[in-house]
């Protein structure tokens, strides 16, 4: 097992906070662009972006 400091991160394109690498990703890493599905949908969160 790897530590979390180890993992793959990425910055959101949304919000643009890092994310790290989750394994439900493994066959589509290079695809993923968001952190969250709230972020995939592009609602105006609390920060209001």
């Amino acid at each position: 097992m790897r530590k979390k400091s180890e993992l793959a991160v990425k910055t959101c394109v949304r919000c643009g906070l890092p994310f790290a690498w989750r394994k439900k990703w493994a066959r589509c890493w290079d695809e993923v662009r968001y952190c969250s599905e709230r972020c995939q949908r592009g609602r105006v969160g609390a920060r209001g972006l």
